[in-house]
């Protein structure tokens, strides 16, 4: 007999987390078109072939010279006034425009959907995408730099739409449905390029090119509606989530949870002895002095954790490398324990032990103070509260890394040297 509890055993297909996968994948598939439909419009839009007559709409506009010629019929208007003169050179910069926006905003994202909320932060980015999307016509008619402009915020709407996906998977994918869930909702991007290719060409040469923009833009506003509905950060405040798939959730991620939080003590253990290793390997070949060891292991386990620390807050939209930082923050903090901490055996070993205890001493003051000033920095405002505990944290680092670089010394002190008694 299974002895598991039923209420452990999630829903498959009909749940409500693939039900999200399938409007991730929707919305993947939205943004994808709206990306690609410059590069099918793009052939009727710049195919000088088909009229001779008509200037450049960029930058004279194609509705003045289409009256101004009586003899053009508005059949022959629709599908001939907005063909624009733009370079090859041009092109390219207009499709890559979008990239740079992208790229602009891949980090920022993560950081903003932090404060925002992930449902926020992609549900805005989908919906801007899709209204610049239903405005690029328009925009080429006013002139090639408002098209770039356009394309690059564009990107940087969908750049936080990307980035904030994984946001909400890390709280609504069990582990062992991770793939599943994810490959659903990513191919949707696929899907997409594969009909924007089959149909783009067919509704510019059926309905001409600007078609293109309108059909897929609204798709995507359709979208925005069923993303704003039906999907929320978390499968807590879900009003609509079962109580059985609520608790496979976060039964399963609590106990992902229990092993992920032995990663950083494991982390911790081998850069400890790895560190001391590498250590006195360097200075059993001569190859650094016992003072630049000492200094060159504690800039490391301060410098390190402090750099995973400040970027914490800008990485949250991505599960995995959050775990990774956060892995990494005690594990290369250990390296100290082959720079400054030992550094009282160098300096004085007669009274190692005494020094040790002073230094341990100021260390629990220290955590008495960090926990307190966490506590308050956090009843603040919770996600802007552990952000501070970041840059404080990797403030302070740096204080002592300084502090220590300055003044530390690795020679026996004159004070600490064992001094031989004269009898007369």
């Amino acid at each position: 007999m299974d002895g598991k509890p039923a209420t452990r055993k999630g829903p498959d297909f009909c749940s409500l987390r693939y039900g999200l996968a399938l409007i991730m994948h929707f919305s993947n598939f939205t943004m994808i078109t709206q990306r690609v439909s410059l590069s099918i419009a793009i052939i009727a839009m710049v195919n000088t072939t088909q009229q001779q007559g008509l200037s450049n709409a960029s930058t004279e506009g194609p509705v003045a010279d289409a009256f101004n010629n009586s003899s053009i019929s508005i059949k022959e208007f629709d599908t001939k006034a907005s063909v624009y003169q733009w370079s090859p050179e041009t092109q390219g910069i207009i499709f890559s425009s979008i990239n740079y926006g992208i790229i602009l905003t891949l980090i920022p994202s993560g950081y903003l959907a932090g404060i925002f909320g992930a449902k926020k932060m992609l549900g805005a980015g989908l919906l801007i995408s899709s209204l610049l999307t239903l405005f690029t016509p328009l925009a080429a008619d006013f002139g090639v730099i408002l098209v770039i402009m356009v394309r690059t915020v564009q990107g940087m709407a969908q750049g936080m739409a990307w980035t904030g996906q994984f946001t909400i998977w890390a709280k609504w994918a069990p582990p062992l449905e991770r793939s599943k869930l994810t490959t659903i909702a990513g191919s949707g991007s696929a899907f997409g390029s594969f009909i924007i290719l089959c149909v783009g060409g067919l509704i510019s040469q059926a309905l001409s090119w600007p078609f293109i923009f309108y059909i897929f833009g609204s798709t995507g506003c359709v979208c925005c509606l069923l993303w704003f509905t039906v999907i929320y950060d978390d499968p807590m405040h879900h009003p609509c989530i079962s109580v059985r798939e609520k608790e496979h959730i976060l039964s399963s991620l609590a106990q992902q949870s229990g092993v992920l939080s032995s990663l950083p003590f494991i982390a911790a253990a081998s850069c400890t002895i790895l560190g001391g290793q590498l250590a006195d390997f360097l200075l059993s070949r001569n190859l650094l002095r016992l003072i630049t060891v000492r200094k060159l292991f504690s800039s490391l386990g301060l410098l390190l954790p402090s750099i995973c620390a400040v970027a914490l807050p800008f990485v949250a939209s991505s599960y995995v490398i959050t775990i990774i930082l956060l892995i990494l923050i005690p594990g290369t903090s250990n390296l100290c324990d082959s720079g400054f901490i030992i550094n009282t055996l160098d300096i004085a070993p007669r009274y190692a032990s005494f020094l040790m205890g002073i230094s341990r001493g100021f260390g629990l003051i220290a955590g008495i103070i960090s926990s307190t000033a966490t506590g308050f920095l956090i009843s603040q405002d919770f996600e802007s509260g552990w952000r501070n505990v970041f840059f404080l944290s990797a403030a302070v680092n740096m204080f002592g890394l300084v502090f220590y670089l300055t003044f530390g010394q690795a020679e026996l002190q004159d004070w600490a040297k064992e001094r031989t008694l004269t009898r007369l």
